[in-house]
């Protein structure tokens, strides 16, 4: 493997623990790709307003978003486990930060669906790319932390989206409000081609980082035509554990993020006065990335086993994630900021996991591709909880403050099930033996 680069910055001095600079940028690559997403949630009360949208239109450009997503996830995967980390997620950032700027020049809902598939395209490489970030630059003791930290980007972009676009939507309206939040993808790009190599070929690591690293993840970067072939990887209870973690609690996620403003005024509260509880379940979901990963290493250093460890955090979640349920029973905005919260605080936990599970599981060829089946699988389970949202609170309309009640009853089992599903499907087998899967 060569380590000369042209392009690489030459001359600096090393980095003192390169490899958390190195989590940093993935952790700012996802709050931008949340802000960017959360535009269109944060003035769809308006925007259904003036275009005359009912909640089916909605659920339908999200789901425009959400198809280009699915798919985009999948092959964007094993694209990213082909061209390697580095250009992969450099293509993505720039593909949706153009699409971000362009949506601005939307005209009603066929337009405004089609930047949403092709944001969904662009966005789709980025947790694919950052978990075989992960996987290359962090050993498995601090690999649940380093997911955590750049899961924890759709928290953060999530709770801060509301003060940056409803303020300019407010001064100067909803073009500009596409257009400002897009321009940050093009900074992060700048920082992102200087900064990132994989360790053994980075010229500002510390050569004792570098040995540390290494003596771990080099015996993994194996041919990634082997390892990435879906036909092999769909035969594994691995593959389809790490497909299920994310598709039975992204879609209660995505129904947080892209309906709460909506369900909020579903409710009775108005968007305006309940501003401060828009952002609470993205603080406990930052909170719960931190605490899923920092826990499950902590046991890990106990001496659990790393499957024990893992699992015990993806019990916390799915039980926890039920707490939305009681939100059904009130009207009280502190109450249901608070219920909220702290069920994105358990389902952060639990998607912390999920998103370091591939990267357990799987060598360095295959992580991006598993990671982006289980994207897929998130995509398609999302697609369809979104139609249904749109119709059942269509469908209950007539009855005020509880048009989406079995939608919440329905987002806080659906975690519990999956829950109950990973348990069963991650484990040692066979597989594991011929060394097709890391054991766990």
């Amino acid at each position: 493997m060569s380590t000369t680069l042209p392009s690489a910055p030459s001359g600096d001095r090393p980095i003192p623990h390169l490899r958390w600079w190195i989590g940093g940028l993935l952790f700012a690559s996802t709050v931008i790709n949340y802000i960017d997403r959360q535009t269109l949630a944060l003035l769809a009360p308006f925007l259904k307003q003036s275009y005359h949208w009912t909640n089916s239109d909605y659920a339908n450009l999200l789901i425009s978003f959400r198809i280009a997503y699915s798919i985009g996830q999948a092959v964007c995967g094993r694209l990213v486990d082909r061209v390697g980390t580095r250009r992969g997620l450099s293509l993505s950032v720039f593909w949706y930060s153009v699409v971000s700027v362009a949506t601005s020049l939307a005209r009603g809902f066929y337009s405004f669906a089609a930047f949403r598939f092709l944001l969904g395209a662009g966005e789709s490489a980025n947790w694919p790319g950052a978990a075989k970030a992960v996987s290359e630059w962090f050993p498995k003791r601090e690999r649940g932390l380093a997911a955590a930290l750049f899961d924890s980007g759709s928290s953060i972009g999530g709770a801060i989206a509301p003060f940056l676009i409803l303020p300019i939507y407010f001064r100067w309206g909803w073009r500009p409000a596409f257009v400002i939040p897009g321009l940050l993808g093009f900074v992060w790009l700048f920082v992102w081609r200087r900064m990132y190599y994989v360790p053994a070929e980075h010229p500002r690591i510390r050569p004792a980082e570098r040995e540390m690293i290494l003596a771990e993840t080099s015996g993994l970067m194996v041919s990634a035509e082997r390892d990435s072939q879906w036909s092999t990887l769909l035969k594994l209870p691995q593959t389809w554990g790490a497909i299920v973690a994310k598709a039975l609690t992204d879609p209660v996620w995505f129904f947080i993020t892209d309906w709460f403003p909506l369900y909020l005024v579903a409710k009775g509260i108005s968007l305006k006065t309940g501003l401060i509880a828009v952002w609470i379940p993205f603080l406990g979901a930052d909170l719960g990335n931190f605490f899923g990963g920092a826990a499950s290493g902590y046991l890990i250093k106990r001496g659990w086993p790393l499957g024990a460890a893992r699992k015990a955090l993806v019990v916390f979640g799915g039980i926890g994630v039920m707490l939305l349920i009681p939100t059904i029973f009130t009207a009280n905005l502190a109450a249901i900021a608070a219920l909220f919260g702290v069920a994105t605080f358990c389902y952060a936990a639990f998607s912390t996991i999920a998103n370091v599970l591939p990267s357990d599981l799987f060598t360095g060829g295959a992580v991006a591709s598993v990671f982006g089946l289980s994207g897929a699988g998130a995509g398609i389970g999302t697609i369809i909880a979104f139609e249904l949202i749109g119709y059942f609170s269509d469908a209950s309309r007539a009855l005020p403050g509880h048009s989406f009640d079995v939608v919440v009853l329905v987002a806080g089992v659906v975690p519990f099930v999956g829950m109950i599903l990973v348990l069963l499907l991650v484990r040692n087998t066979r597989a594991t033996e011929q060394g097709l899967v890391r054991p766990i």
